[in-house]
């Protein structure tokens, strides 16, 4: 029984070879027979001749059935390192359109990624990607589109650079007590707290000290884009909506939406209203979208506005906090340009307002960013601050996407807190700014362009209503082809910003030089001086 089982068992283990295999299969449970009956001899002659007989059957019959194989041609390197030596190519047995189908469809894309691809490509992007193929430059390229679509400001950019020759080498090392493995190694993806200190100084110095930030309630991000983007993850559920005062930033919908799933609810405001918050209106919009089945989770405003300039009151905000209150509902608020402002009007941050007050802090959220007050987007660094321990908690984990690199941070901590070198830059920065502002808007309104009053940021909000055809989106839209492809000025159309008055267009001024201003105000002329004789 213990030989019949052992036998047994040796047949059932997997074999390879072909038809070898296959004959051992037949002829092993044979042998033991033979054995069992006729002797040694024969239980070995017998199994060894049976199996001698099927490979050379097997061997003719393959040959029948394959038409012979060419003989490869001689490989003379082959010949040269071993003469004497035939090299015989097997056949391939199978074609590889055998082994798949012929025609397996496309490649499988995920539907979040596809509803990305087919959103195509809106104006604003059109007129950033134009630049970048044929940037204009005073004596390279002094025909290529000048940019005016991209918010960066690089009128203070001399104080940064002279910092950065002076210091950046021993600023981003951190001298002997740090070293190089201070910067190799992995740091807490939410900020260094160093940073968060320096981040928190910073934002207050930038809005003349009326408010004093706690750095326990920041994390830090790559950039203001992953800040806005981890606050939409944590406040609202896919389907969910924000209610957003237009017109706004063209990047906002990219920011919330793509990947969170989060909607946005455009609520129109005027220019009768100098484009100013309308709680009324807000208050309509929440109200419809309760109808249609829509949560609204919130509410995203830009102090200062971006596109328009203006800076929101203390009534305004306190106004802002009463109707999310009584909506039981949370408040982002974009303060990107807090130091940015150029203007007689004073800056007030929601922060002050819940510290003065102590309303409802748990629904209050700050987005904050180097990229503008202090001209460095280049580095990458947003910050979120919040009073609400669940959301800070939660953004700190998702941090994990976007964190900023620990060289940038050592880096920023040493520039911050070089608190000369700030004084100094806030300053210069606020009024070169206010000089480019009056410069650019006295140009177009020599032009014949009028603007909105603007105090803070880098645009002048401009109503070219009076040079579009037909007053509708494709005439404003037909103006914005004729700024940038035939004037060479790269223009964000207000309908990119979801204004709904045709004809309003955003010009950051803060990416010319004062000799640039000429060459603008040359080419939007030619342009405008078109459209008259045409109409």
């Amino acid at each position: 029984m213990t030989r019949t089982r052992t036998l047994f068992d040796k047949d059932r283990r997997p074999t390879t070879g072909g038809g070898g295999g296959t004959a051992m299969r037949v002829i092993v449970p044979l042998q033991g027979v033979v054995q069992g009956r006729g002797g040694l001899v024969l239980g070995s002659v017998i199994p060894c001749a049976l199996f001698y007989f099927l490979q050379l059957y097997l061997k003719r019959h393959r040959s029948s059935s394959n038409p012979p194989t060419p003989q490869p041609s001689p490989d003379p390197e082959s010949d040269h390192h071993h003469p004497g030596v035939k090299v015989t190519v097997l056949p391939r047995s199978l074609s590889r359109s055998h082994l798949s189908p012929r025609n397996p469809g496309p490649v499988y894309v995920s539907g979040r990624a596809n509803s990305v691809v087919r959103g195509g490509e809106p104006p604003y992007y059109v007129g950033l990607r134009k630049v970048a193929e044929d940037p204009y430059d005073e004596l390279g390229n002094p025909d290529g589109v000048i940019q005016l679509g991209l918010d960066e400001n690089k009128l203070a950019l001399d104080l940064v650079c002279d910092w950065l020759l002076k210091n950046a080498k021993d600023a981003i090392l951190g001298g002997e007590e740090l070293g190089f493995s201070g910067i190799a190694c992995y740091q807490s993806f939410d900020g260094l707290m160093e940073l968060k200190l320096a981040v928190a100084g910073f934002m207050s110095r930038a809005i003349g000290n009326s408010v004093t930030y706690n750095p326990s309630q920041i994390v830090l991000t790559a950039g203001a884009t992953p800040a806005i983007e981890i606050l939409s993850f944590c406040l609202a559920d896919s389907g969910n909506a924000f209610l957003v005062p237009a017109p706004y930033y063209p990047g906002l919908d990219r920011d919330v939406k793509w990947r969170t799933g989060v909607e946005i609810i455009p609520v129109p405001c005027r220019s009768a209203d100098k484009f100013n918050i309308s709680i009324s209106a807000l208050d309509r919009a929440f109200n419809q979208a309760k109808k249609r089945g829509v949560k609204v989770r919130g509410i995203i405003i830009s102090n200062p506005s971006n596109p328009g300039g203006g800076l929101l009151t203390r009534e305004s905000l306190y106004n802002l906090l009463d109707f999310v209150r009584e909506k039981n509902i949370h408040i982002i608020s974009n303060e990107l340009f807090a130091g940015s402002t150029h203007g007689n009007e004073e800056f007030v941050s929601m922060a002050e307002i819940v510290d003065l007050e102590d309303l409802d802090q748990n629904r209050v959220h700050i987005v904050y960013g180097l990229s503008k007050d202090l001209s460095l987007p280049g580095f990458r660094v947003g910050a979120i601050y919040s009073f609400n321990q669940n959301v800070l908690t939660a953004a700190k984990r998702l941090t994990r996407f976007s964190s900023i690199s620990t060289p940038s941070q050592r880096l920023l901590i040493s520039m911050l807190s070089d608190t000369k070198f700030i004084h100094k830059f806030i300053e210069i920065n606020r009024e070169r700014l206010r000089g480019m502002y009056l410069k650019f808007v006295t140009g177009l309104k020599q032009l014949g362009i009028e603007c909105t009053k603007s105090n803070g940021g880098f645009y002048c909000w401009a109503d070219l209503s009076g040079l579009i055809r037909s007053y509708s989106e494709k005439g404003e839209l037909e103006l914005w082809d004729r700024l940038l492809n035939v004037g060479k000025v790269n223009v964000t159309p207000g309908s990119s910003c979801h204004c709904i008055e045709p004809g309003w267009f955003r010009f950051c001024f803060t990416t010319l030089t004062e000799k640039d201003i000429p060459v603008v105000m040359a080419r939007i002329r030619s342009i405008s001086e078109s459209c008259k004789s045409h109409s």
